[in-house]
C-alpha cells in the first residue's frame, strides 16, 4: 500500500487531485505528475462539510458496463411516452435534461442511445459508494440513491490527513472501485456544500468557505437557494427579489413580516449561514413508485390495477428495508401534464401492499372520473415509525388479517422463485375490461 502523502500544517497551500501530491501556492502544474487540477482555497484544511453527487449516474452506469456506450450519448429513460431519467454529459451538451419529455429529448439529440432504467442495479451501485464514504465518516447523510451529505469534523487524526485530502482520495477510490465518477462540494454547511458540488462538473471538486460565501451568493438568482421552486420564485418577483443579494438587502426581520418562516430561512440562507445538521438517520424520507404510460389511459379499472402493482412494489421495498409509514401518497399526471398529488394520513404505520393500494385506490376514485386521461400513475409511503407498530389487527375489518397473510405468503414464494412467481388477480385483470353489469 503506497505511504499517504503528508501535508504539514503550518503550510498547507493545496495539492494536486490527481497524484494527491501537496503544491507550492505560486505551482501552475502539480510538480510530481505534471497534472493541471491543482486544488487551493484559503479554507481548503478547515472545512469539514462535503456533498457528494455521482455524475450522470444512471448513464455512467451503463456506459461503464457496455464501454461501446463510451463516446455515445446516452439517455436512461421509460420509452416515448416518457421522460428522461438522466443523460449523459455528451446528450446534456445538445440540450436534453433530466424530467424532460422523451420526444423532446430525441427532438434534441436524435442519435442518442436510449435504454430503460435498472433501478435495481442502481441501487446497488449507490450502496457501493456508500460504503466508501462510511469509511470516511459514519456521519453520511444520504439525499438519494446517488448524492449524500457527509461531516468529517474530527477525523484528521484517524486518516492521517486533512478531510479536503480523504475526500480527494475517496474521489479516485469511487473512480477504480465502482467505476464511475463523482463530484465534491466542500464547504462549513450542507447548504454551500450542495452548491459548490454543482459547481464544476463532472468530476469536479469546488470549495466554498465561510468567509466568501456572502459575496459569491449574493448575484446568484433566488432560484439558487435550495428549496426555491417556481412558485416562491414568482411571488417573489412580483416584491421586486430576484436575487439573493437582494434578499439580504432586505433584512431577516422584514424577511419574516412578509413571508413567515419561509422569509426566516430565506434571510439566513442569503449569507450562508445554514445551521443544519449531518443526520444519518436521515436517510429515507418515502418510498414510492411510479409508472409512464405508453399511451394515455382515462378507464378507472386499467389505472387501478397498475396501481395495485406500484403498491406491491412498494410494500416489497418497506418491507425489505423495514420500514412502515403512516402517510400514502398517490401521484398522478394529466396527459397535458398537469401533476396532482393526494394524500392520506392512515391510522396506523403500513407496509403491507393490501393497505397501500385500499389508501391509493380510495383517493383515485376521487380522480379517475373515466373521462380525463392520465400519463403517469404513483403510489408512496412516508412518515415512517416504528415497524414493529406496524398494521395491527383490525376489528373493523376481520377480512384484513386474512389478506395479511395471503399476503405474507406471496412474499414467501416470491423470495424463493421471484417476484414473477404470483400476482393478485387486480393486476393480471388489467388487460381485461370489467364485465358489464
Amino acid at each position: 500500500m503506497e505511504p499517504r502523502p503528508q501535508i504539514a500544517a503550518s503550510s498547507r497551500p493545496g495539492f494536486c487531485r490527481d497524484c494527491l501530491t501537496p503544491v507550492p501556492e505560486s505551482a501552475k502544474r502539480c510538480p510530481a505528475c505534471g497534472g493541471p487540477r491543482l486544488l487551493r482555497h484559503p479554507e481548503l484544511f478547515s472545512l469539514t462539510i462535503a456533498h457528494l453527487d455521482c455524475d450522470a449516474f444512471y448513464a455512467a452506469i451503463e456506459k461503464r458496463d457496455n464501454p461501446e456506450l463510451a463516446d455515445k450519448p446516452v439517455i436512461v429513460g421509460g420509452g416515448k411516452r416518457g421522460v428522461v431519467s438522466t443523460a449523459c454529459y455528451i446528450a446534456r451538451i445538445r440540450g436534453v435534461r433530466s424530467a424532460m419529455p422523451m420526444f423532446k429529448a430525441l427532438q434534441a439529440c436524435p442519435d442518442a442511445v436510449v435504454l430503460r432504467p435498472d433501478f435495481e442495479k442502481y441501487s446497488r451501485v449507490g450502496r457501493e459508494v456508500r460504503t466508501l464514504m462510511q469509511e470516511l465518516t459514519p456521519l453520511v447523510e444520504p439525499l438519494s440513491i446517488d448524492e449524500a451529505f457527509m461531516d468529517l469534523s474530527g477525523t484528521e487524526r484517524l486518516h492521517r490527513a486533512p478531510p479536503a485530502l480523504a475526500l480527494a482520495k475517496l474521489q479516485q477510490r469511487v473512480e477504480d472501485a465502482v467505476g464511475i465518477t463523482v463530484s465534491i462540494g466542500l464547504s462549513c454547511n450542507k447548504f454551500l456544500a450542495k452548491i459548490a458540488s454543482d459547481l464544476e462538473k463532472p468530476r469536479g471538486f469546488s470549495v466554498i468557505g465561510a468567509a466568501e460565501a456572502a459575496d459569491f451568493l449574493a448575484p446568484k438568482p433566488v432560484s439558487f437557494i435550495w428549496g426555491v421552486g417556481k412558485a416562491t420564485q414568482a411571488r417573489l418577483a412580483t416584491d421586486g427579489i430576484n436575487t439573493i443579494g437582494a434578499l439580504r438587502g432586505i433584512g431577516e426581520a422584514e424577511l419574516g413580516r412578509r413571508y413567515g418562516s419561509i422569509g426566516l430561512r430565506l434571510a439566513r440562507l442569503a449569507v450562508g449561514d445554514d445551521r443544519r445538521k449531518v443526520d444519518p438517520s436521515g436517510e429515507a424520507k418515502s418510498v414510492s413508485a411510479e409508472t409512464t404510460f405508453e399511451t394515455d389511459i382515462a378507464e378507472p379499472h386499467a389505472l387501478k390495477a397498475t396501481l395495485r402493482s406500484l403498491s406491491e412494489k412498494v410494500s416489497h421495498r418497506l418491507k425489505k428495508a423495514s420500514l412502515a409509514g403512516v402517510v400514502v401518497t398517490l401521484k398522478l399526471k394529466t396527459a397535458d401534464f398537469r401533476l396532482r398529488t393526494r394524500s392520506r394520513h392512515l391510522a396506523d404505520p403500513t407496509q403491507l401492499a393490501d393497505r397501500i393500494f385500499q389508501a391509493g385506490s380510495d383517493l383515485l376514485a376521487r380522480e379517475a372520473d373515466g373521462r380525463t386521461k392520465f400519463r403517469l400513475i404513483g403510489i408512496g409511503v412516508s412518515e415512517f415509525a416504528d415497524p414493529r407498530l406496524a398494521d395491527p389487527a383490525d376489528l373493523i375489518d376481520p377480512d384484513a388479517a386474512r389478506r395479511a397473510k395471503a399476503e405474507a405468503a406471496v412474499d414467501s414464494i416470491r423470495d424463493r422463485f421471484g417476484n414473477k412467481a404470483v400476482g393478485l388477480g387486480l393486476v393480471f385483470d388489467a388487460v381485461r375490461k370489467p364485465k358489464p353489469g
